[in-house]
């Protein structure tokens, strides 16, 4: 899709172009950050072309991958912001058509990232189960048994609220018929949540293809156990 941008104008009228001096740096640092997860997240198959977003919250205001915008194209100074009611502050590209549920995501929780993709073995697993099986004590680290929401158009309310029932309790969902969707305190959390949902899945597409045999899930309690260790995992600060 080519890129769109709102005329310069239109920007001036609604809101301030760019935040105050002393806050740019921050924006510019988080900006940075933003473009480099959203090419990792195509360098590492989960997405195709203009597919998938990102977004990072700075203060009140959400920097978000344009819509339509090749990753590999995306200059410092292409940097979208809009605030958590939607409208944009920042950049002249228009923000990605997901914005809805990246917004859903901080008004309902203290996430500071999001990363959505079409991941192609969590998008197979949406279109056969309504959760993924317990396959992998790593679904502690999201939360607990990672639901899949009900389809809906892309970009609509709809789909953003199905969303938000999915991610109860959870960091992570999966998207019917779509991708995944996960948030973090940083964007390399929210990163790893959804590297992470994407092994799963594709561990249990593998395990139950092979015939006359049935993967072994774990149980509630083992799961539980072992989201009680995950959450001690790694170094302290």
């Amino acid at each position: 899709m080519a890129e769109q941008r709102r005329d310069a104008r239109d920007v001036r009228e609604d809101a301030q172009v760019e935040p105050e001096r002393d806050g740019w740096d921050a924006v510019e640092r988080a900006w940075g950050e933003l473009v480099a997860t959203a090419r990792r997240t195509v360098a590492d198959g989960l997405v195709v072309g203009t597919s998938g977003n990102v977004s990072v919250r700075v203060g009140d205001t959400v920097l978000v991958t344009p819509t339509g915008v090749p990753y590999d194209r995306l200059a410092p100074d292409d940097a979208v912001g809009v605030d958590l009611d939607g409208r944009q502050v920042l950049g002249s590209l228009l923000p990605t058509s997901e914005l809805p549920m990246h917004l859903a995501i901080y008004r309902a929780t203290d996430a500071r990232a999001v990363v959505h993709t079409h991941a192609a073995h969590a998008t197979a697993v949406s279109t056969l189960v309504a959760e993924l099986p317990l396959i992998h004590y790593m679904a502690g680290a999201l939360g607990g048994p990672v639901r899949v929401a009900p389809y809906a158009t892309y970009g609509t309310p709809e789909l953003a609220e199905n969303m938000l029932q999915a991610l109860t309790d959870r960091t992570a969902c999966l998207l019917q018929n779509h991708g995944t969707i996960a948030y973090g305190a940083s964007l390399s959390q929210a990163y790893d949540r959804t590297a992470q949902l994407e092994w799963m899945s594709r561990v249990w597409l593998l395990s139950s293809s092979v015939p006359g045999l049935t993967p072994h899930l774990l149980s509630p309690d083992q799961l539980q156990e072992a989201g009680t260790r995950l959450r001690s995992y790694g170094q302290k600060n």
